[in-house]
């Protein structure tokens, strides 16, 4: 049997800020926080380890800077086979009220397993964040696999796969791009290797598609194409964004054709400019690349 259905819809939302200790100021501050992930066999040891260490820092900017619950409650009206019901949907989630800058040392893990013999990780960290303001620009960094749409965003990709990064700013700015692979190395994507400028300048509300063949604004245009060997490998992809200038960190060239620098200068490097820009933000996305089926 069908049945037809006619839903009204009205959407409340409601804001409630959970207390906690507050930061003094707006300035950065040294913080710590623990947690513990539990894998159910699917993941693997590396990509455990990014997990327990992202609770952590979340753990950690929810007990210095406090959370924020957002919650939706959603009224329906249904009308079905001439009865009238009504429903209601409450839809609630949580985000911390502040940002982390940089670690100030290497998270520390302890590892164990459960009964099934599931991997157990417990990660501590300390590092440096700062409580988040209105003074930040938004800014919108995606992921693209073999695409240039919003449609083929994706963090999963095979050897062989393009990527390429749709950004779309909410001022007028300046962006760079880097990969972090599994070694501990930081290379810079862009501004792309063999353009003579050290910086890239966007327009507001505009899309931009950065490493896609033919592109000349910003210079020669270089393609990413994604690879593994025998084994999965997680790489973290940052974009950085501010609509104020700023230069990016001292890079050496190496092998691959890419700038390069360590993951410890390049968080050094991070955390100093984000001290002195209040507007600048940074998306960080994990990638990853399967072998060949």
């Amino acid at each position: 049997m069908i049945r037809f259905f006619q839903i009204r819809t009205m959407l409340l939302s409601i804001l409630m800020i959970v207390p906690t200790i507050m930061a003094a100021g707006a300035g950065p501050r040294e913080i710590t926080g623990e947690a513990t992930y539990y894998d159910d066999g699917s993941l693997s040891r590396i990509e455990c380890m990014k997990r327990a260490a992202e609770q952590a820092r979340i753990d950690a900017l929810a007990k210095a800077f406090g959370t924020i619950i957002s919650q939706d409650i959603v009224q329906a009206d249904r009308v079905s086979s001439g009865r009238e019901t009504n429903e209601f949907l409450s839809l609630s989630t949580t985000e911390v009220k502040g940002e982390w800058l940089g670690d100030v040392e290497e998270p520390q893990y302890e590892f164990s397993r459960d009964a099934n013999e599931n991997l157990i990780v417990t990660c501590r960290v300390r590092g440096n964040a700062r409580e988040i303001s209105n003074q930040g620009v938004p800014f919108e960094a995606l992921v693209l696999r073999n695409g240039e749409k919003e449609v083929h965003a994706s963090t999963s990709f095979r050897d062989g796969d393009e990527m390429r990064v749709l950004f779309n700013g909410a001022a007028d700015g300046y962006v760079c791009v880097f990969l972090q692979d599994e070694t501990g190395t930081v290379y810079g994507l862009l501004p792309y290797p063999r353009d003579a400028k050290s910086e890239v300048k966007v327009k507001k509300d505009r899309k931009y598609v950065f490493f896609k063949g033919g592109d000349k604004e910003f210079g020669p245009s270089e393609e990413l194409i994604m690879t593994a060997g025998d084994e999965p490998e997680f790489n973290r992809l940052f974009v950085v964004f501010s609509p104020n200038a700023f230069t990016r960190p001292v890079m050496s060239a190496n092998g691959s054709g890419l700038p390069s620098v360590s993951a410890k200068e390049f968080t050094k490097w991070l955390l100093r400019v984000r001290r002195n820009d209040q507007r600048m933000g940074v998306k960080a996305v994990n990638i990853r690349i399967d072998p060949k089926s």
